[in-house]
């Protein structure tokens, strides 16, 4: 999994809150990580489980220099982070339907985002009247992270989980393309993410603030 927050949307945040946001991501990156994992594993591919991802240990899927200190120095310096954990593998023909599973598998993770999106705000609305300021900014917090992490993986640019979504529809030209993006490694998507944030932030945070009042509204 891949995220680059884009629009510095959490680039000029106090030091307290940059402890909450990565503290979210220790909870909503191993998770989203399990989710491809447990999926690969319902549609009968055991490469995850092999290779011990097939767990909610943050040890298993964090990267201590990529997931942790790379976005914090970023977010020190009010720069957009980068939060790139370690890739849950899989092997497509191994998963049951074709690239429908492999789909499914993609889906797994973002989709769990926004479930944890949705209970949190369930939550924060319960105890709203009970919480002090701090608590209630903390929970939102983890709730736009994790609405985040969904609307940015769903964008069709491989590695991007969305990608494979668009992969079990696109034709085969298509195909090839997003193959040859997702063999030039993550330098090459975030290089695109670059030269695209002025058209994609917009749509991003558009769509990221429209869930996030629609929880909370």
């Amino acid at each position: 999994m891949f995220c680059y927050t884009i629009g510095c949307m959490f680039s000029s945040l106090p030091l307290g809150s940059i402890v909450i946001v990565l503290a979210s991501m220790l909870i909503s990156i191993p998770i989203h990580e399990a989710m491809h994992a447990f999926a690969a594993r319902a549609l009968g591919d055991k490469t995850a489980e092999e290779e011990g991802r097939l767990s909610l240990n943050p040890l298993k899927h964090v990267d201590i220099v990529m997931t942790i200190a790379l976005p914090a120095i970023l977010l020190l310096l009010h720069l957009p982070p980068i939060f790139i954990a370690k890739p849950v593998p899989f092997n497509p023909r191994n998963v049951r339907y074709g690239d429908f599973g492999a789909a499914l598998v993609g889906l797994a993770g973002p989709v769990t985002n926004l479930v944890l999106a949705v209970i949190a705000s369930l939550a924060l609305r319960a105890i709203a009247p009970s919480i002090g300021i701090g608590m209630g900014n903390a929970m939102a917090l983890f709730i736009q992270i994790n609405i985040v992490l969904f609307v940015f993986n769903m964008i069709p640019i491989p590695p991007l989980d969305g990608s494979r979504l668009l992969y079990a529809f696109a034709p085969e030209s298509v195909q090839r393309l997003m193959h040859q993006l997702e063999s030039a490694g993550f330098g090459a998507t975030i290089l695109i993410l670059l030269l695209l944030s002025p058209f994609i932030s917009p749509v991003v945070l558009s769509i990221t603030d429209a869930i996030y009042t629609f929880l909370l509204r």
